[in-house]
């Protein structure tokens, strides 16, 4: 049972090691061409301290609790680790697969209002400031007609990172 139970803990030391040290096994297979793609997520940390942790505590308890001895353990020890292992690798690519957080881009800004706080010439550039994902931003704007500072504008059309095309808002 010390087996088992030495198995469970390391797999548990490897998960808290895969917390610090993220990325660190993958990296070990990165420059195998022979293995690109085909072990993708199941050579990771989790998975692997998910599979050992469960093989480990798992054959701890059913040595404890039968009378089924070492082959009988690792038996049920090493499906429930396959378990574990498949659902760390689940939940690691559903994680990773998350695009919430995902930075705004250029078109994100066609159809936002604004106001001026720099007044635009009629062939020059003043400065808005605009609203993009909650956050305010100035941008150097354009726009076809002089546009005075403090009135309500559009984004029609992103020129660059931080200029953008205007057009006036008319009530």
């Amino acid at each position: 049972m010390a087996w088992f139970l030495g198995l469970g803990i390391a797999g548990v030391v490897l998960l808290v090691l895969s917390l610090v040290f993220d990325g660190a096994l993958e990296g070990l297979f990165g420059g195998v061409d022979a293995l690109d793609g085909l072990l993708d997520g199941w050579l990771s940390l989790p998975v692997i301290a998910g599979f050992v942790s469960m093989l480990g505590f798992s054959g701890a308890i059913v040595m404890g609790t039968t009378g089924l001895g070492v082959v009988g353990a690792t038996a049920i020890g090493v499906p429930v680790g396959v378990g574990t292992g498949w659902l760390a690798y689940r939940l690691s690519r559903a994680l990773l697969s998350d695009r919430s957080g995902a930075a705004p881009r250029n078109d994100d800004l066609i159809g936002a209002s604004g106001s001026v706080v720099t007044a635009i010439p009629a062939s020059g550039y003043g400065e808005v400031l605009v609203h993009l994902a909650g956050q305010p931003v100035k941008l150097a704007a354009k726009s076809p007609t002089p546009v005075a500072r403090g009135a309500e504008v559009w984004v029609e059309e992103a020129l660059s990172q931080t200029a953008v095309s205007v057009r006036l808002v008319e009530h």
